[in-house]
């Protein structure tokens, strides 16, 4: 049994080390940054770990990712960061902040289309390698208890409606959170300490739905 056990593991690791590393470029705002958590805690941290435990070299995540950008905002970081186009994994959380602000959603039209184009080019142009994750409600937390929570869900979802079809169009990877997001209306373990964002727990939530969407695309290989 030990030396079954020991193979197990020693072809296991054998494969992860055959293994080219696996950049991943995560791409968002605060919710990508992790506000109000440990680094450790952040979503796409989660998911570097959870491909590693599955025996996928993935790597830590290189983030361009700020709390309060708006999709402008992000690409103009991305302008200034100018990532290059070698990324096996490549990942886009972006427009809470254009709810927020009450920007226009034709304009949000066009900004995320742009930002998907630039993703797939990151990601060498292997739409596959791109996952865009839903924008989760944050009117469901303690933050928003004053504010008219209906309006806010409405409009998450007219959002999430925009960058759900453009995902689709493109052809990549899309992981709905936000009906999970929702629990924390009443699940307040889910939301950080400072009544807005998601805590490290919820993160955990959205890690695993992107590695259930993804983890094939990589061990298929």
């Amino acid at each position: 049994m030990r030396l079954l056990l020991f193979t197990l593991v020693s072809f296991v690791v054998t494969t992860m080390m055959a293994q080219e590393p696996i950049r991943f470029l995560a791409l968002g705002d605060s919710y990508t940054i992790g506000e109000s958590v440990a680094e450790q805690d952040r979503w796409p941290v989660q998911l570097s770990r959870l491909m590693h435990d599955a025996g996928v070299n993935l790597n830590q995540p290189e983030i361009i990712a700020t709390t309060g950008w708006t999709t402008d905002e992000l690409s103009k970081a991305i302008d200034d960061r100018k990532p290059g186009n070698d990324y096996g994994l490549v990942s886009l959380l972006i427009g809470v902040n254009n709810q927020y602000r009450g920007n226009s959603q034709e304009v949000y039209v066009q900004e995320f289309t742009a930002l998907l184009n630039r993703a797939i080019e990151f990601a060498g142009g292997i739409k596959n390698h791109v996952v865009v994750v839903s924008i989760p409600d944050w009117g469901v937390t303690p933050f928003a208890a004053d504010r008219d929570r209906d309006k806010i869900a409405e409009e998450i979802d007219a959002f999430n409606a925009i960058n759900r079809q453009i995902s689709e169009s493109h052809g990549v990877h899309y992981v709905d959170i936000t009906p999970g997001s929702r629990l924390a209306k009443t699940e307040l373990d889910l939301v950080a300490g400072d009544g807005l964002h998601p805590s490290g727990k919820e993160y955990s939530r959205w890690a695993e739905k992107v590695f259930e969407e993804m983890r094939s695309v990589f061990q298929s290989k």
